[in-house]
Parts: C-alpha cells; sequence; structure tokens
C-alpha cells in the first residue's frame, strides 16, 4: 500500500508539471456571468499590472495587482524555471524572500535559496500545477542548497531539487539536515508567515528535535508531497481588506497531528466501501473570481 501511495503522488506530481502553450485571448470587460476559464486568461498575460499592489481574494480564488518581479538573480537566492513566468508577488513576498534568503546564506553549505513557483505577473489560477498561489502571497522554496549562484537560464530549467522523504513521507531521508531545520524553522518563526506546508514525516522530525520555544511549529502543516520544496504562506498584508486569510492553525504545536499522519502512511487505513467517489476539481471561470480581477485583467 506504501508503494502504491508512492506511484500515485509520483504520477500526480508528473501530471503538474507538464506545461502547456498558453492561447492568445482577448480581454474583455467584467461580467458576472462569465464562464470562461480563468486560467486560460491569467496564463497568458506576461507583465504584471500598473496599479497600486493587491492581493484580492483568497490563496485558491483570486488575483494580484501591481506585482512585484522577483529579480532572476539577487545577492543571495535565484529565480528557478525561468520559462514559466512564476517569480511574480506582492511586495511582501519579495521582501520575506530576501530576507530569508539572507539567513540561508549564513548556514553551513548554503549560499541563499533557490526559489520556485510563487505566482503568475497578474496571480490568479495557474495553466499547470498549483489551486493556490493565487495572489502573490504563497511561494515555494527548493530543497536543495544552492552550491552557486550563477546558474544560467538552462541550467535553471535543467536542474531538479532533491527529495527529503522515505517510506512515502513517514520519514526524512539522509538529505535532511539541521540546516533545513533551521530555515524552516526561521520562516515560520516570521510573523509575516500563515503556514508552511511540509511532508509529514518533516515535521515529526522538527516535532522531536525542537528545543525551547515551540510555537513556531504550529505554522507548518503537514501535506502531500512538499518534499522537493516547501511551501510557504503569508498572512493578509495589513490594510488589505480585500484579501482573505485562511482561517488559523488550530492551538497547539501540531505534533500530534502529523503523528496521525504518518500513522495512516504506515498504516493505511481499510478504504471505506460507502465513501463516494472524488468529485473532480472544477475548473474557476472569471464569474467564479473577485471582481476586482477583471479590473486586474483589463489594466494597461
Amino acid at each position: 500500500m506504501v508503494r502504491f501511495i508512492a506511484v500515485v503522488f509520483i504520477a500526480l506530481g508528473l501530471a503538474a508539471c507538464q506545461a502547456d502553450e498558453p492561447p492568445v485571448v482577448t480581454l474583455s470587460t467584467q461580467n458576472a456571468n462569465d464562464t470562461r476559464i480563468a486560467k486560460t486568461l491569467f496564463g497568458a498575460v506576461a507583465q504584471g499590472s500598473r496599479q497600486s499592489p493587491q492581493a484580492l481574494g483568497s490563496y485558491a480564488k483570486g488575483c494580484q495587482a501591481g506585482a512585484d518581479q522577483l529579480p532572476e538573480t539577487g545577492p543571495t537566492w535565484q529565480a528557478m524555471r525561468l520559462s514559466r513566468n512564476r517569480n511574480w508577488a506582492q511586495p511582501a513576498m519579495i521582501d520575506f524572500i530576501k530576507d530569508l534568503s539572507r539567513f540561508a546564506a549564513g548556514q553551513p553549505g548554503w549560499s541563499g535559496l533557490y526559489v520556485g513557483d510563487i505566482s503568475q505577473p497578474r496571480g490568479g489560477p495557474m495553466l499547470t500545477g498549483h489551486a493556490s498561489h493565487q495572489m502573490g502571497l504563497d511561494a515555494d522554496i527548493w530543497m536543495l542548497p544552492p552550491e552557486r549562484l550563477n546558474l544560467s537560464t538552462a541550467e535553471r530549467e535543467d536542474l531538479s531539487s532533491i527529495s527529503m522523504r522515505r517510506n512515502a513521507g513517514a520519514y526524512t531521508n539522509d538529505n535532511w539536515t539541521p540546516q533545513h531545520e533551521a530555515i524552516i524553522r526561521a520562516a515560520a518563526s516570521d510573523p509575516r508567515v500563515a503556514r508552511i506546508f511540509l511532508f509529514p514525516g518533516a515535521k515529526v522530525a522538527m516535532c522531536n528535535s525542537a528545543t525551547g520555544d515551540r510555537s513556531w511549529l504550529s505554522k507548518i502543516r503537514p501535506w502531500w508531497g512538499h518534499h522537493y520544496h516547501f511551501h510557504v504562506r503569508l498572512t493578509c498584508p495589513e490594510g488589505a481588506t480585500d484579501c482573505t486569510n485562511q482561517a488559523p492553525p488550530p492551538p497547539g504545536d501540531g505534533c500530534d497531528d502529523a503523528q496521525r499522519w504518518v500513522d495512516n502512511i504506515l498504516n493505511p487505513p481499510p478504504p471505506d466501501p460507502n465513501a463516494p467517489p472524488p468529485t473532480p476539481r472544477a475548473e474557476l471561470t472569471m464569474a467564479n473570481l473577485p471582481g476586482q480581477c477583471f479590473d486586474v485583467l483589463n489594466a494597461d
């Protein structure tokens, strides 16, 4: 069963990484009954909007105005997979990445961070992969310690991160180091951070090694995948009245919950014969997004 779960995760990951060529589209005015698929529209826009920065809607149903583009290379980071054009974010996320990368550069064996997907130029649903990352407040940070920060564009397309998991995510493997823990702990301790999504075995490992203040552990949430990277989610910026925060994590450090995830990986519960079949995720249309997203899409 563990092998089956691992195969399913690999298949889902490969499907999520397949790239589609965005179609040419004509942007129209706001229409609450607009049934056009939102990802084809947002995925076709190559530049951010000339508007004041705003995160609009929610993490999995929103968009972003006035996004900044994370520079492809900085003193302590490099943006990866540039062909995806997903290194756009709200200023708060750009600042956070720069701050965390400086911390990472101080860790033995790390020169900074390799930064994966953040958001599209105007946010919104993506053509492939993520359901979230729509407001410029989510970012994937690679687990691979950067040895150098002068990768060419081609190298950034070909280089892969490394997995940290063993036994389908029940445990960490030999790639997991104290430096990974230190970087993730620094991220979780940042007041700007709402959540960090990470595979269950890593959360349990951090629970077992944590000393002193353990409050930061509550932000680290076990989730499938997330062993080649960790996913950082920021809270809505102060004063962002049209941005909806996710509910805060439950009280406590969440270590018992992470252990339950691990137990279920090692000893999967029997399938429920009465469980209904999973419902395919519906494609978001323009009518599903906040009204302001029409203005973002049509800006300039």
